[in-house]
């Protein structure tokens, strides 16, 4: 087959006659029930979760007060993005979303390549939501005097690795009191695990336990899953009003001041747990074929969740700022600590019960989403025909349903959270960046009907290299010493916890050892800490600097450098060439700028997360890419085959 086949597209007209021959003779239609309040309920589901009850506290700690500004600029981001998608919604209104949008503005192989993504995002997105939903509910069943094994409450990769790290931070003199709660539990966790062999068995049977109810519900209906998910965002958005009405007459405005105590590195450091906030929205394009008028709701459902979402953010991260110390909240539940913090325990006791519905919430548009996506692949023969299959009394996806429960059940029994929480970060932020990409393809093409929304069209011909030019003023005139470190590959010294968990028994005597004789004081007849003795000269970076270049061990534990550096600073570069790409392209076909601004955002909070996300997420593409040639190539019905 011809290069060129692997590009090959479908056509929006051929797409909306399948749809409405579904729709004529009932095979395989499924059941039209959502309005446009209904898919704001949905995206208000989806994005009020984790980020409000957890992720909020870690990026109020990074940037202060000021971390409002970071709320809103990925609110502007996904806005940007919610409008290319309201766009393709419009025009193709399917359940595919971004793998159909991709299929008609670049062909098969892209088309593959986002469906493939959004498997992955939409599994991990449940994975992540799944294990922070059994976090808040064995918290609630502790509150309530009911303790469970600790090796049933956590996935088998935190308890290992917690493990290792309170082993070596022990050997380095710390007692166990005084490691942090989730070393203390993952410790725990491991050494009184049953044992088969040398395997320890640590699983999160909550997470397993919410999973299967959540799928049950969504192979139960459409209809079903819109009621239970209306009833829980009426619930937790009165929480997130009482927790706002209480807790602004807590607010202490000193607190506010530094309004951005780390500047804006520390704002920008949370962006990638701001963003997982506002993951959600993009699952509402996937009911597309569900909606009563879908290219006039699916638009207005869009924008006004991800509105009311970022209005109620601002407040509670305003709130929580004035009520204590911004540097106090890096915690796992900054609600309900703010509110025991303040001796108010009965709001922390609301609090756990809500962030319990909020969870479930979100996990139960997630779970529905992937099914969809599942379906619209194997509809055009990129999947076997079976997860094609609409159940003849439900109106639901069935086998795919059944299918994704399994998917994402087995792995939330041992993945770390931190590691599929970033996985779906890249996984959404590359089916947004092909999406708005996608509208800049297909802008000037006059061959395909247009739906009932369209992006507002502004000529970036000449803002982009404005703007452009801004960047490299402010980046060289006021932030010069981290751009030039930046370019020179400076560099940098490892923090005390990552060095003490690095060492040996011997290199921790000789570290212990060269710190008694730099400071009499740090000589103890009590076990020593070597990380808190470490830490202490932390607070000033040429002190600090200047212990560890006299510690007693090889360089590549106390320092970062060289390749082992600039791997990390990858990801940027590949933005930044690429911002330059996009600048010409948008100065030669005169782009649209709402869409690229959208696409430039996204590609830059991608930049934000680790190196190895992308080499994860490569490696999953690749698994992808080996699937579509073996199978999906020659079975696509754009090849004229039927499976």
């Amino acid at each position: 087959m011809a290069l060129n086949g692997l590009f090959r597209k479908k056509t929006v007209q051929d797409i909306l006659k399948q749809v409405e021959k579904n729709n004529t003779d009932g095979h395989n239609a499924l059941g039209k029930h959502l309005t446009a309040r209904d898919l704001t309920a949905f995206g208000i589901a989806a994005i009020v979760g984790a980020g409000i009850f957890s992720t909020i506290g870690k990026a109020s700690a990074d940037g202060g007060p000021a971390v409002i500004f970071l709320f809103l600029f990925t609110a502007i981001a996904c806005s940007f993005a919610a409008f290319a998608y309201a766009e393709f919604a419009s025009m193709v209104p399917v359940s595919g979303s971004a793998y159909t949008y991709s299929y008609v503005a670049f062909g098969e192989i892209i088309a593959w390549i986002i469906g493939w993504a959004l498997i992955m995002e939409y599994s991990v997105g449940n994975i992540t939501v799944a294990i922070s939903w059994s976090d808040y509910f064995t918290g609630l069943l502790e509150s309530g005097g009911l303790h469970l094994p600790q090796w049933v409450q956590m996935d088998f990769l935190s308890a290992s690795r917690g493990f290792d790290d309170a082993t070596a931070l022990m050997q380095g003199g710390k007692e166990y009191a005084n490691l942090s709660p989730a070393l203390q539990d993952a410790y725990t966790a491991w050494i009184t695990s049953p044992v088969i062999g040398s395997f320890h068995f640590v699983a999160d049977l909550p997470a397993l336990l919410i999973i299967v109810l959540i799928t049950a519900l969504i192979y139960r209906g459409m209809k079903e899953s819109r009621n239970a998910s209306n009833i829980m965002v009426v619930v937790k958005l009165c929480i997130v009003l009482l927790v706002i009405a209480v807790g602004v007459f807590y607010v202490d405005t000193a607190n506010w001041d530094p309004f951005a105590p780390n500047g804006v590195t520390g704002v920008l450091k949370g962006v990638s747990a701001v963003f997982f906030a506002y993951i959600g929205f993009d699952a509402i394009s996937t009911t597309a074929e569900e909606c009563k008028d879908p290219q006039r709701d699916l638009p207005r459902g869009m924008m006004w969740a991800i509105i009311i979402c970022t209005i109620l953010y601002i407040a509670i991260a305003l709130v929580l700022t004035g009520m204590v110390s911004y540097d106090q909240l890096n915690v796992g539940d900054p609600l309900a600590f703010v509110f025991e913090k303040l001796d108010l325990k009965w709001m922390s006791g609301i609090i756990a019960v809500s962030a319990v519905v909020a969870m479930a919430s979100v996990l139960l548009v997630f779970q529905m989403g992937q099914p969809r996506i599942w379906m619209s692949m194997s509809r055009d023969g990129l999947l076997p025909k079976r997860f094609s299959k609409v159940h003849p009394k439900y109106k639901t996806p069935s086998y795919a349903t059944i299918v994704t429960g399994f998917v994402v059940a087995v792995p939330a029994l041992f993945l770390n959270l931190t590691l599929v929480t970033d996985l779906c970060s890249i996984g959404t932020l590359f089916a947004f960046v092909l999406v708005c990409a996608g509208v800049l393809a297909l802008q000037n093409k006059t061959d395909i009907p247009r739906g009932k929304f369209k992006t507002p069209y502004v000529n970036s011909k000449f803002i982009m290299p404005v703007l452009l030019i801004i960047g490299l003023v402010f980046a060289f005139g006021y932030n010069k010493k981290a751009t030039m470190d930046f370019i020179t590959n400076e560099t940098q010294i490892n923090s005390a916890g990552d060095i003490i968990t690095s060492l040996n028994k011997e290199e921790t005597q000789k570290v212990y050892e060269y710190l008694v004789t730099i400071d009499a004081k740090n000589s103890s007849t009590e076990t020593p800490d070597l990380e808190n003795l470490l830490s202490q000269y932390q607070q000033d970076d040429a002190k600090y600097a200047s212990v560890i270049a006299g510690m007693p061990i090889v360089d590549s534990v106390k320092y970062e450098s060289g390749f082992g550096l600039f791997k990390h600073k990858i990801p940027m570069w590949i933005f930044l060439i690429v911002l330059a790409g996009l600048t010409i392209w948008s100065y030669k076909e005169n782009l649209s700028l709402i869409p690229l601004l959208g696409l430039i955002c996204c590609l830059y909070m991608m930049a934000e997360l680790s190196v190895w996300n992308w080499i994860y997420f490569g490696v999953w593409l690749l698994i992808g890419l080996v699937i579509y040639f073996s199978f999906s190539r020659k079975n696509s019905k754009l090849n004229g085959v039927e499976i």
